[in-house]
């Protein structure tokens, strides 16, 4: 799925629906992405659909300063909320602690939703649109969007 929905971004940029931005090491590795989009039929609104860091680059910032592009790309485009969703299992303990790092709340909770026992929980955060912060700063080696 995550695949697919890169492949789309890189092979048709006139279709707004996914921007993917790239992190790479010193010898232009990909160290990481994110994948998000505007959410069809609502105003402001964005979801992560996928954020993924190399292992090697785990715990090194890159998965902030991913984040960090995506929301700043997201008060460009006057937009006011990120959502993203995740597992309640314990695979994803690592993910939730992560998003709430980043200043993403839970508020909402899908009960048995994947199966039994595994619910969909869903992170949100406010970004508020502001004219004065609207520039774009320097993203530090993340490639916005991605190339191939």
């Amino acid at each position: 799925m995550a695949m697919e929905l890169i492949d789309t971004s890189l092979d048709y940029p006139e279709k707004k629906h996914y921007h993917v931005f790239c992190a790479t090491d010193d010898g232009d590795r990909l160290a990481g992405y994110i994948c998000f989009g505007p959410i069809p039929t609502t105003e402001g609104c964005y979801d992560l659909y996928w954020i993924v860091v190399d292992e090697e680059y785990e715990r090194s910032g890159i998965g902030g300063k991913l984040l960090e592009c995506m929301v700043k790309f997201v008060i460009r485009d006057k937009g006011r909320r990120v959502y993203v969703d995740t597992s309640s299992t314990h695979p994803y303990a690592s993910a939730r602690s992560f998003y709430n790092k980043h200043g993403y709340t839970l508020v909402s909770l899908l009960s048995d939703f994947y199966r039994v026992g595994d619910h969909k929980m869903i992170f949100m955060k406010e970004v508020c649109y502001d004219e004065t912060n609207g520039t774009k700063k320097n993203c530090v080696r993340i490639h916005t969007p991605c190339n191939r």
